[in-house]
């Protein structure tokens, strides 16, 4: 009785996102795509045929619930499991328990492990050989990309099913639910909530639900009753819910998907888009080295001799920002995001030494030519090292046509772009007396231009 009775208060003391948890799939939304009629994990669930799988998605977004609406539907033993405070012992134990009910009672464990990618590969390693010979079914949750936080053997014995962040709409709906929900933990009083006080929990929450709903129970708790109401209004849901909470992990999906965009935004000549992405990192607590580094090398990938100041202009921003630091440090890379990105564009550099890379990996070794050798040594001229060679500053332009091992156009094709087109209608006069004085230097392709 006294058991029942603790179970029965830890139940009501239990935070609003658990109280008003999905008790079935039509509670779940926003993930349609996986859960929506017809879908083969809906499908699965309401046959009770679930295999192991790995549920992947951002905080908040329904994975953990879903697992629980599996516990409730299944004939299976459901056991769960939490990476953050148990091992490779709890593990053993929980498999060798999954054995015997399995030999003895004939019924299926499924071993659910939230957190997953908490597990360290020997951990991780440990459940290979069972959910193999389908001792287990594993169900983990991670909010990290499976891909990097899941062993592979794990990923190959997996279905991986991804949850999308839920839209502000669906939050909004779910703090209506929980409202109008028996269990919401207000009794005997009415709840007037203004529409633009749910806006502002689900815009702040970040598709977070679980957040969304903890920022309303606070504003429930903590708000005055008037008479039988409590009012809820927006000054009330900025008090409860006050910064956003970003969803960026350092060395995770969050990390590598923002800066992802910050540089295919200067690529694609769109500083608004450089400017947002690169805030998101920086407000997440991105160092301004990072953002420096990636600007730099956008400045000679992506603009390269189009603009050669962008390059000079993105490092004087790296330099500059290792002796001032934030929150000043974000003008310099702002003003060097935004000439990278405002710049006109060529990647004749990259293509070009990519190209010529694969040459001296994949291609015929070219010999360098006698007179372009190294004649600093005694003996040199003996050996015809040099013999031939023609200053070049001693002919007009600066220039005399002799061969260099490797035709003009071979690897560097200079845009029409920006300053890069004096560059190519410079190159283009260069290329020409080279086909007048060697012809046959011109017209051959080098041994190693395979590619």
């Amino acid at each position: 009785m006294f058991e029942n009775a603790a179970a029965e208060r830890m139940r009501r003391e239990a935070p609003l996102p658990r109280r008003v948890a999905p008790r079935s799939l039509d509670d779940i939304l926003g993930q349609d795509h996986i859960l929506g009629p017809g879908k083969i994990l809906r499908r699965a669930i309401e046959a009770d045929r679930v295999t192991s799988l790995i549920l992947y998605g951002p905080p908040g977004s329904g994975k953990t619930a879903l697992a629980r609406i599996i516990a409730m539907r299944t004939k299976a033993v459901f056991s769960p499991i939490n990476a953050v405070t148990s091992g490779v012992r709890e593990l053993r134990e929980l498999i060798a328990a999954a054995m015997q009910r399995r030999i003895h009672e004939q019924r299926k464990t499924i071993v659910f492990v939230d957190e997953i990618h908490r597990f360290n590969r020997a951990q991780q390693d440990a459940l290979l050989p069972d959910v193999e010979n389908g001792n287990i079914i594993l169900i983990g949750a991670t909010t990290e990309n499976p891909f990097f936080a899941v062993v592979a053997p794990l990923l190959s014995r997996s279905q991986i099913f991804e949850f999308k962040r839920l839209e502000e709409e669906d939050v909004v709906q779910l703090q209506r639910r929980a409202l109008a929900h028996p269990e919401r933990g207000i009794q005997d009083l009415e709840v007037v909530v203004e529409d633009a006080a749910l806006a502002h929990i689900a815009r702040y929450a970040e598709g977070d639900v679980r957040r969304a709903l903890n920022a309303l129970e606070i504003a429930l708790l903590t708000t005055p009753p008037v008479g039988d109401q409590v009012h809820i209004t927006i000054a009330v849901a900025q008090e409860s819910i006050q910064k956003k909470l970003l969803h960026y992990d350092g060395t995770g999906d969050g990390h590598y998907d923002c800066a992802s965009a910050f540089i295919k935004s200067m690529r694609g000549s769109h500083p608004d888009a450089a400017l947002y992405w690169m805030a998101r990192m920086l407000e997440a607590g991105e160092t301004p080295r990072f953002i420096a580094r990636r600007i730099c090398i956008a400045a000679a990938e992506e603009v390269g001799n189009a603009d050669p100041m962008a390059l000079v202009s993105a490092t004087a921003a790296w330099q500059a920002c290792e002796f001032i630091g934030l929150p000043e440090a974000r003008i310099l890379l702002a003003q060097a995001a935004t000439y990278v990105a405002s710049a006109p564009k060529s990647n004749a550099a990259i293509v070009g030494i990519d190209k010529a890379l694969h040459d001296v990996r994949e291609g015929v070794t070219v010999d360098v030519p006698d007179h372009l050798q190294d004649t600093h040594y005694k003996g040199a001229a003996q050996l015809g090292r040099g013999q031939g060679y023609r200053y070049a500053h001693d002919f007009e332009e600066g220039y005399v046509p002799q061969n260099y091992g490797v035709p003009r156009g071979t690897y560097y094709q200079p845009s029409d772009r920006g300053a890069e087109n004096a560059i190519r209608e410079r190159m283009q006069r260069f290329t020409d007396r080279d086909r007048k004085a060697i012809p046959e230097a011109s017209a051959e392709t080098p041994k190693d231009a395979t590619s």
